[in-house]
């Protein structure tokens, strides 16, 4: 009698990386997001791309601008749940300060990462984390599912 077919839960993908908490920095959080996000299936170009793209952006712009502690770096981890079609993304800094929305007259311009993150984001929030600091987070649905050579 032949073994019932069962197909293993997959396991979320995870890109990691330590970046200068500088411009630059930030500027390369985005980039190396997106090759990620087209990697695992997610051209750029498309919404669920650019939205992700922007999450990561304005939280990297966030860890560098208010969580910069001299001569400390920031993290990015960007995780992939197939089956749930989602992409959290996490920015961690070694600054104590948490981020907090703040109302911004129609000409400022700047102060508005996080309500962008509200409006792209299905959920977002900030924990403490090991060590100093703290981590922003962000979840963001995919609108359909990946077909990726990696995807299980």
């Amino acid at each position: 009698m032949p073994a019932p077919h069962t197909q293993a839960p997959s396991s979320p993908r995870v890109f990691a990386q330590r970046l200068s908490a500088t411009r630059r920095g930030a500027r390369l959080a985005r980039l190396l997001a997106g090759l990620q996000l087209a990697e695992w299936g997610c051209p750029a170009g498309t919404d669920d791309h650019d939205a992700v793209a922007v999450v990561v952006a304005e939280l990297a712009a966030n860890a560098v601008l208010h969580g910069r502690v001299a001569g400390r770096d920031f993290a990015l981890l960007l995780t992939y749940d197939d089956d749930r079609r989602v992409v959290r993304v996490e920015v961690s800094d070694t600054h104590p300060a948490r981020p907090a929305r703040i109302a911004r007259e129609a000409d400022d311009d700047h102060g508005r990462g996080l309500v962008l993150v509200d409006a792209l984001a299905t959920r977002w929030g900030v924990r403490d984390r090991v060590g100093p600091g703290k981590t922003v987070w962000a979840e963001c649905a995919l609108s359909v599912s990946r077909s990726h050579p990696d995807a299980r």
